[in-house]
């Protein structure tokens, strides 16, 4: 069983930047594809960036170039840095993990999620 706990979601004006936190149980997270998605209102939930055990980042195109998607693995976190925000950004944000083989891209496949964060962003 892994629980993941979010933190770091909040309110900002377009062009700001926010940093997620997500705290993962587990002895072996290390080997854990990560993952961050999110939804807004009346939307679909949609993967944002993902990160496999050997570090290997996939973002979405509207994020590329803006989000940063890390791990440390000895404090069993995922991180999301999230710079130049736009308002079309605002979402509940929710981290996801992956214990079996493959990081893909769909949220189907990921078994553990978070409660999510919440980020705003104004114009």
């Amino acid at each position: 069983q892994v629980q993941l706990v979010e933190s770091g979601g909040g309110s900002v004006q377009a062009g700001g930047s926010l940093r997620l936190s997500c705290a993962a149980s587990g002895n072996t997270y290390s080997s854990y594809c990560m993952g961050w998605f999110r939804q807004a209102p009346g939307k679909e939930r949609e993967g944002v960036a993902r990160i496999a055990s050997n570090g290997n980042t996939y973002y979405a195109d509207s994020v590329k170039g803006r989000f940063t998607i890390s791990r440390d693995n000895a404090k069993n976190t995922l991180y999301l840095q999230m710079n130049s925000l736009k308002p079309e950004d605002t979402a509940m944000y929710y981290c996801a993990a992956r214990t079996t083989y493959g990081c893909p891209a769909s949220r189907q496949l990921y078994g553990y999620w978070g409660q999510g964060t919440q980020v705003t962003v104004s114009s």
